[in-house]
């Protein structure tokens, strides 16, 4: 399997209007290609991510993710409603995705009290109206989380209801043309953040204030958000998932962080590294658990191909080693876009009960993930990296160096 080295060409990390303009389009129809296959009329988004990749709408995406205050009406064919935020029409006007901005009911008790069921079915009757205008005759449609409520007022109304997580995972697991510029664009601002936070390592920073320089930097560089805290040091490295503190980091400690930036153009930039505090050599120990980890990822990234199943890649991955499988980190492998995505690939130990099979597929974004740490305790690594498959190899898009104190000789 051949691999390609990082694009750094500026004309392929930077999207010119109208290349956005097209890439919205053809996500566009991308999830309206999924509703055709599924014999779906439409679907109702409610997932700001979702809503950004169908729309390129982009409004209070953290708040959004937990209230159901905006969502959009994408049919399988016919005009795109967005439905915004109180005071906000204006900001999806002018989108070449969207055909209408009406303001949205706020299906939410928070918002509604007492009219809470009265608010529902004015607001079901909304949907109702632009299926049936726009349906066919068709009353299968695809909702996402809001309330159950808000289901159970379409199915009074006569309507089937089916997961609308499905046909947008299909969707957005192969990247349309000039996609990856987006993706680019994201990891080289982020990577350009965890540089500067690197450069802020020294012993008796905390680790809060530590992650606090990426979070800036995302910001600066017109990113959203962080999605985990996922930065610890010394002890705290192990297990996995301790979330950042306020512990101050010492001389000699490993560093280990997972970047899961939702950065540029709400494209996910999600690498980890593993750093080494102060200006000391590594321990042999600490090369050790460094040379695993970059093993376990080097080796599984040469696996990825188009047409590989998920169960055959489980089987072929590195194996662990006895004293370091407790501790594994719980997927060999997962998709990326806008954030985590299909497919989700886990261990050969975990496949038979916790995952599923599946083929990767030419256009897939596709992380690989590594965690070492000993069942026993000590310190932990992680390592992870960004890949692109194409038809006949594969593209490493993220482009962080490793510590080269800790790298193996």
């Amino acid at each position: 399997m051949s691999l390609s080295g990082p694009n750094r060409n500026p004309a392929d990390c930077e999207p010119t209007y109208d290349e956005i303009q097209q890439i919205q389009l053809d996500r566009l129809q991308r999830v309206r290609n999924e509703l055709k296959k599924r014999d779906y009329a439409a679907c109702v988004l409610f997932d700001p991510t979702h809503m950004r990749y169908a729309t390129g709408s982009r409004n209070m995406q953290v708040y959004s993710a937990r209230n159901p205050a905006r969502y959009a009406f994408i049919p399988a064919q016919g005009p795109v409603v967005v439905f915004e935020f109180g005071g906000c029409l204006h900001l999806a006007e002018k989108l070449n995705t969207v055909d209408e901005v009406r303001p949205a009911k706020a299906i939410s008790y928070y918002f509604c009290d007492s009219f809470l069921s009265n608010v529902t079915a004015e607001w079901a009757a909304e949907i109702d109206e632009l299926v049936r205008k726009h349906g066919g005759g068709n009353k299968r449609i695809a909702i996402e989380s809001a309330t159950s409520a808000a289901a159970f007022e379409l199915q009074k109304l006569g309507y089937q209801i089916f997961d609308a997580q499905e046909p947008l995972e299909r969707a957005r697991c192969i990247k349309v043309p000039n996609e990856l510029k987006m993706i680019r664009a994201s990891l080289r601002a982020t990577e350009a953040g965890v540089r500067l936070m690197e450069s802020k390592l020294v012993p008796g920073i905390s680790e809060n204030e530590l992650w606090s320089h990426l979070h800036q930097h995302v910001i600066a560089t017109d990113g959203d958000y962080v999605e985990t805290r996922l930065l610890s040091s010394g002890p705290r490295t192990n297990p996995w998932f301790q979330e950042c503190s306020t512990r101050p980091i010492e001389a000699g400690d490993l560093v280990a962080l997972d970047t899961d930036v939702v950065g540029r153009f709400g494209y996910y930039a999600d690498f980890s590294r593993t750093f080494l505090c102060g200006e000391q050599a590594a321990t042999a120990k600490q090369q050790e658990l460094y040379k695993l980890a970059y093993e376990q990822v080097q080796t599984n990234m040469e696996m990825l191909k188009a047409g590989r199943s998920f169960k055959e890649y489980a089987e072929l991955a590195w194996k662990i080693p006895d004293n370091y499988k407790a501790n594994r980190y719980f997927a060999l492998a997962h998709g990326v876009g806008m954030t985590g995505e299909y497919p989700y690939v886990v261990h050969r130990e975990d496949i038979d009960s916790l995952g599923y099979d599946g083929v990767f597929e030419a256009g897939m974004t596709i992380c690989v993930e590594s965690y070492i740490g000993h069942d026993e305790g000590g310190e932990g690594v992680k390592l992870e990296e960004q890949i692109y498959i194409h038809e006949n190899g594969i593209e490493l898009l993220s482009d962080y160096p490793f510590d080269p104190r800790l790298m193996p000789r």
